[in-house]
């Protein structure tokens, strides 16, 4: 049973339909899970489609490593609708089924691309552990590449 229900689509404010609208014609098509839940509070719901849209869509990383990240952490958290909202879209991005397989069963993949192992690693050792070593950086440097200047310039000085 759900404890809070999304608003009912024929009463929402003049803010909340135009989140609604903006979170629906966007990549996402659609609007479900926790975002309709928090049309509720239309600024919370614009607020973080933002931040998920640019983690999801807007990262360096190509979509088969991005969707590998978030099944990692979605398997670390126990977060179902994650899990379940994305398995489909890191398949068809390409991440193989054993791999998915492996993760939903918590068990080590076995990855056939150095890339897709590096993101494993760092994805695990920065939510688990609460740190990345250096050795592992520098191998996700080397595989992944560096963040581009121009971009780490900016992240720089947002986050003063």
């Amino acid at each position: 049973m759900s404890r809070i229900t999304p608003p009912d689509g024929a009463a929402l404010s003049e803010r909340q339909r135009e989140v609604h609208e903006a979170i629906r014609s966007g990549p996402r098509g659609q609007v479900r899970g926790p975002l309709a839940v928090w049309l509720r509070r239309p600024e919370l719901a614009d607020r973080a489609q933002a931040l998920g849209r640019y983690c999801r869509y807007d990262t360096l990383l190509p979509p088969r490593l991005s969707e590998l990240a978030i099944l990692t952490i979605a398997r670390i958290w126990g977060a179902e609708f994650e899990w379940w909202a994305h398995k489909a879209i890191a398949l068809e991005a390409g991440l193989s089924e054993a791999v998915v397989e492996a993760i939903r069963t918590n068990r080590e993949p076995v990855f056939e691309q150095e890339d897709e192992a590096v993101v494993s690693a760092f994805t695990r050792a920065a939510y688990l552990d609460r740190r990345v070593s250096d050795a592992l950086y520098a191998r996700a440097v080397e595989i992944l590449g560096r963040m581009p200047s121009s971009i780490s310039s900016v992240s720089s000085a947002t986050m003063r």
